[in-house]
């Protein structure tokens, strides 16, 4: 029997994710994973570089020093692979890296992946009545070419900051930078810091950036957060404009500042994709994605964790699968046509219902109906109840009291229920 020969690109979450699922039916598929830093884990490689490396390349990770899980551990886990019970339920980035690197040693997934390798270039090209993927890759010493049957992309997008443009910008002289930048709070000691937006990065940067600001001051367009703050922590709306040393909020009230911390996300970024594989990024919606991951003309080129507010890991599983169901023929996807149709149908329900394009690929609860219907559409198992009742219990949490939410233990009992637990 042939193989179907895979190529992932990515060594984060879901990269290792792909490849573990590859190489558990080795009499199918023969899997090469490419990752460009020297070892695994993507985004949860925290660095205290800022920027780029020495060796030129932009720093990939943002992690913060004292960042701890806004998930609990019993949700955040891969299906079979749970953290170890030790953890408390909200863990640093390091036990998380940690985690990555025993799922990656028990599934034996070095053996498949090229680390210190840069993909430079994917394209798809017609070879008789098949369509194959040349991918050019390099290393330090050399540049490489491969084909391969099918492509999953697992970059990531949490690598090239998305900066909004403030009016006055230019004029305000004091910093302004980005939470990918962002490692500790020393450097903001005494100094009033406005943190623009106000999702669970923005919270929590705003945190740990107070435990030494003298002020910090949460500017959102969303409604008021409902939940205690520390003393040196207020809530404001947008920015309007900035002056030398101030900042103008839409409702017309001005405050002398020091720092703007943008907390407004990132962008999709695929430098590898050659312009005739045909994906298109318009205001942040990554175009054309059957279900957020396959893409409709060339359907064996998928992507992994588009997908925002959402579970991650167990997310990740459930789009991996989905693939591998297209590819092992188990599932046969829809026509080009209803596969466009079935996206633009998304998008409409999305724009009914208020949300900008912008929130294309931002999931919350509706993340649930969307994870099933893979599993459905793939006949896999679906992902336990217990999760998704847990994540909301934590979201509600969150909201009622965001200082100390983390604090609180968590164990999965069943399928369908959790408890907390509470030390006696």
């Amino acid at each position: 029997m042939i193989k179907i020969r895979v190529a992932v690109i990515g060594g984060g979450a879901a990269g290792l994710c792909a490849l573990r699922h590859l190489t558990s039916r080795p009499e199918l598929y023969e899997a090469t994973g490419f990752e460009q830093l020297s070892g695994e884990g993507g985004t949860w490689r925290y660095t205290d570089t800022i920027g780029k490396y020495d060796n030129g390349m932009p720093v990939q990770s943002s992690m913060y020093k004292n960042l701890r899980t806004n998930l609990p551990k019993e949700v955040m886990a891969f299906p079979g692979f749970p953290f170890p019970s030790n953890l408390p339920s909200f863990i640093r980035h390091e036990d998380v890296l940690q985690y990555l690197k025993d799922y990656s040693k028990y599934y034996n997934l070095q053996k498949s992946i090229k680390f210190d390798t840069k993909v430079e270039r994917v394209s798809p090209v017609e070879t008789g009545s098949k369509l194959e993927w040349k991918i050019v890759y390099s290393s330090t010493d050399s540049t490489e070419t491969e084909l391969f049957d099918a492509v999953f992309v697992c970059n990531g997008h949490y690598a090239i900051p998305l900066v909004p443009k403030l009016e006055g910008a230019e004029e305000f002289g004091g910093i302004i930078t980005h939470s990918h930048d962002y490692r500790v709070p020393d450097p903001y000691k005494d100094k009033t810091v406005v943190c623009l937006g106000a999702a669970a990065s923005g919270q929590d940067v705003s945190l740990d950036i107070a435990s030494k600001a003298k002020k910090v001051i949460i500017s959102h367009n969303k409604p008021r957060l409902q939940t205690p703050l520390p003393g040196n922590m207020c809530q404001q709306p947008g920015i309007e404009r900035l002056t030398s040393d101030s900042v103008i909020f839409k409702n017309g009230i001005e405050e002398k500042i020091d720092v703007i911390m943008l907390c407004t996300g990132y962008r999709y970024w695929f430098p590898f994709l050659d312009k005739v594989c045909e994906v298109h990024i318009e205001d942040e919606r990554v175009m054309p994605l059957f279900k957020h991951i396959i893409h409709a003309k060339f359907p064996s080129l998928a992507f992994i964790g588009i997908c925002k507010t959402i579970c991650p890991f167990p997310q990740f599983e459930n789009q991996v699968k989905f693939v591998l169901s297209t590819l092992d023929g188990s599932q046969k996807l829809p026509s080009e046509d209803e596969m466009m149709s079935d996206i633009e149908e998304d998008l409409r329900k999305r724009l009914e219902e208020g949300m900008p394009v912008r929130y294309a690929h931002s999931m919350g609860p509706r993340q649930w109906a969307y994870n099933d219907s893979l599993a459905e559409m793939g006949k896999f198992e679906p992902i336990p109840k217990a999760v998704q009742i847990l994540y909301d219990e934590v979201h509600r949490m969150r909201i009622k009291n965001l200082p100390n939410y983390k604090q609180k233990q968590y164990r999965l009992t069943g399928d369908t229920s959790f408890e907390e637990i509470v030390e006696s």
